[in-house]
């Protein structure tokens, strides 16, 4: 049977209070007894004392005494055991009680051989709760004590004995207080603990009624009305924050998708319109070389975006390979520029900052080239006709920072925190163009991460762009083994 957690909660409670309860009852049972006892036992002692004194008189002749004189003696003892409400008797060496108080509370004249043993062993009083063996009629508390002879020699042994009815009475009394406290401390333990889990429990069930909600598909639910700084308030915020991301994910891959799907649709339209062009002769032969070329440009269109989607699915997935080696930076940001030296003229754009000097940095060069790659051919796309774009090289400490500056209209504030994020683009976040399908940048994060630098992107709208990532200057002492972060920039496993 499943049980919630408030049946769980209120059951453990439940259970260690009935325990505690237990517990201090029978811890407080021993401590009541024996206080009564030792209380008892010093009543009785304090009696014995009392009554030594007249047992002069027991050890003559009791046969010889006159009656008068053993009515007296049996008065005395009598008197002394009822102002103390006790029982007294004297027993002679061999356990046979020849003078009592009271008579009629015992069941047999002669002490049992057991407790007899017991006597004749005893060098200090003796301290029991029984019936002696059967000489009592009932268990009593007893004191008993050697009795000497006027020869000093052992003449008997002394017995005062009280009821141990008013110990029943008080346990029974006690555990009657002490089981309606209980329970009054149970029922009001009881309500406290539904109240505190009620107000523990209801922001869970928020949060599970959310949860459920979120797993059915509908991301925009969210946990409402919790607060706080305790465990319960971060649950609920971390729910909040991972519905949030998902749901600006889940919107991203629709996005990306849709971009996907018109990357792809438009060239292939393309493509099958020119082709069926050719075969049913609406194209003139003279123009099919023509069409052709633009065929052939458009499948190069389709082969880099699949290319581009290979590659990242392979670095995400850890398959890549890093070969790290020291090489010049300026090197691939020159080839790089000269390799994008049609588009650049064509566009009339100035490239300032490009030198022959030599910097170092430990990388992977193929990684770093379609990084640079990318980068350019983002600031190329987005700047305006006779615009500039500027390289950047500086050596801080053990990094290299590179940086590829555009002038245009740049990234709006609300667009700069994602426009490195999977399946992101914004169309009017550079307000230029709208081609590509968002993973050019994404692609750049990821390569520089696994190189062990990291990327940012800086922009005044309106007015310029700047694209910065770093590199390590030098190779890594720990037998040439390169430490790769992840996508948040943490040094993570090494990778040769």
């Amino acid at each position: 049977m499943r049980k919630s957690i408030s049946v769980a909660f209120f059951s453990i409670v439940a259970t260690l209070m009935l325990m505690g309860i237990a517990v201090m009852g029978c811890s407080e049972m021993i401590l009541f007894s024996q206080y009564f006892a030792e209380e008892r036992y010093a009543t009785l002692d304090g009696v014995a004392k009392v009554t030594e004194q007249a047992a002069g008189y027991f050890w003559q002749e009791l046969d010889q005494m006159p009656a008068a004189e053993q009515e007296g003696l049996v008065s005395k003892v009598d008197l002394i055991g009822q102002s103390a409400d006790v029982h007294i008797f004297f027993t002679d060496e061999e356990g046979k009680v020849m003078l009592a108080s009271n008579q009629g509370l015992l069941a047999d004249g002669q002490l049992s051989a057991t407790v007899l043993e017991e006597m004749e062993q005893l060098d200090e009083d003796y301290h029991a709760f029984s019936m002696l063996g059967g000489t009592l009629l009932e268990r009593s508390y007893v004191a008993a004590r050697p009795v000497s002879a006027p020869d000093g020699s052992r003449a008997g042994y002394l017995f005062v004995c009280a009821s141990g009815s008013a110990f029943s009475a008080f346990v029974e009394q006690f555990w009657s207080d002490f089981l309606l406290s209980a329970c009054l401390m149970l029922v009001f333990a009881s309500a406290l603990t539904m109240v505190m889990m009620r107000r523990l429990t209801e922001p869970l069930h928020k949060i599970s009624e959310a949860a459920q909600k979120f797993g059915g598909g509908d991301f925009s639910v969210r946990v409402a009305d919790v607060d706080g700084d305790g465990e319960v308030g971060d649950l609920a915020r971390t729910f909040n924050t991972m519905a949030a991301n998902l749901q600006r994910i889940d919107l991203s891959r629709g996005q990306f998708m849709g971009n996907i799907a018109h990357e792809l649709r438009t060239p292939m339209t393309t493509i099958k319109g020119f082709i069926d062009g050719i075969l049913d002769g609406t194209i003139p032969p003279e123009m099919q070389n023509h069409y052709l070329q633009l065929v052939s440009q458009e499948t190069g269109r389709l082969a880099r975006l699949v290319q581009n989607m290979l590659d990242l699915s392979k670095l995400e997935s850890g398959e890549y390979r890093v070969n790290a080696r020291m090489f010049n930076i300026w090197d691939t940001l020159t080839g790089v520029a000269l390799s994008a030296e049609q588009r650049i003229n064509d566009g009339m754009i100035e490239l300032e900052g490009l030198t022959m000097d030599r910097v170092l940095v430990y990388a992977d060069p193929d990684l770093i080239h379609q990084v640079v790659y990318n980068l350019l051919d983002n600031a190329i796309k987005f700047t305006p006709q006779g615009g500039t774009i500027r390289f950047g090289v500086e050596k801080l400490g053990p990094e290299v920072e590179i940086s590829i500056w555009n002038a245009g209209q740049g990234i709006s504030p609300e667009a700069l925190p994602f426009v490195f994020e999977r399946f992101y683009k914004e169309d009017q976040s550079r307000g230029l163009h709208a081609r590509g399908a968002g993973l050019g940048l994404h692609i750049c994060k990821v390569l520089v991460n696994l190189s062990g630098g990291q990327i940012r992107a800086e922009s005044q709208q309106g007015e310029w762009c700047r694209f910065v990532f770093t590199l390590p200057a030098e190779a890594p002492n720990q037998h040439n083994m390169l430490r790769i972060p992840d996508e948040t920039g943490t040094p993570g496993t090494p990778k040769t």
